[in-house]
């Protein structure tokens, strides 16, 4: 939280100094557009990710089953790690940095920076160094997706919409579906049985690229009416 806490301060000293600008850029102020930007992304994401954990074991002699050993505050811990961990990628990079380098760069460009960033940074929090398939893998997966919460920002010039996303990925791939760095959670696979070939390649393909290219059509959508 005291991370949190010492980037909104930074992000204010950066935008007062070099933007002439406040907080207010970021779109924090809650309206009923940005609520249901917010409301309406969580739900996306986790209805993406859900789909993607289903696939991963609907072909296969596998399946789910329930933590039972899954204490409710065992629960609650994990989600607020979950969003603030959410929360403080979300200020890093699409935060003030974002739109000083938008305002500075163009959009295209400034999105594309955010996303070879949190590519990179996803280097350091996977512990990927020296395996350059790894890195390689990480980098794609991470920058797509730090691109489409890019443009999110971009598009709507709030935070709410990106968090939404973001949130409702973390939330369902860590929690719901113990696929991440607090281990079991609420869901576990019932054994180690996994895809393999043409299978695994679609379905690795649909983790990476389902979200991004809804939300593409979303803002295509969008622009129309």
């Amino acid at each position: 939280m005291i991370g949190i806490i010492i980037e909104l301060i930074i992000s204010w000293l950066l935008l007062k100094f070099i933007a002439k600008k406040d907080l207010s850029v970021l779109g924090f102020k809650p309206n009923p557009t940005r609520l249901l930007h917010w409301s309406i992304s969580l739900l996306l994401a986790a209805a993406i990710c859900s789909l993607y954990h289903i696939m991963t074991t609907a072909f296969i002699n596998n399946g789910w089953i329930l933590n039972k050993q899954l204490t409710l505050s065992a629960a609650l811990m994990g989600i607020w790690w979950v969003l603030k961990s959410v929360l403080f990628e979300e200020l890093l990079f699409r935060g003030a940095l974002l739109y000083l380098a938008i305002e500075k760069w163009g959009t295209t460009k400034a999105c594309l920076l955010s996303a070879a960033c949190f590519g990179i940074y996803h280097w350091f929090s996977y512990n990927a160094f020296g395996n350059p398939f790894q890195m390689g893998i990480i980098f794609g997966m991470t920058a797509i997706f730090g691109w489409m919460l890019a443009v999110s920002f971009a598009k709507t010039q709030s935070l709410y919409l990106p968090i939404g996303l973001h949130l409702g990925w973390n939330l369902f791939n860590i929690i719901v579906f113990s696929n991440g760095p607090l281990g079991k959670q609420l869901f576990m696979k019932a054994n180690i049985n996994h895809l393999e070939g043409i299978p695994s390649l679609l379905v690795f393909l649909f983790q990476i690229f389902a979200l991004p290219i809804l939300m593409y059509g979303y803002f295509k959508f969008k622009k129309k009416i």
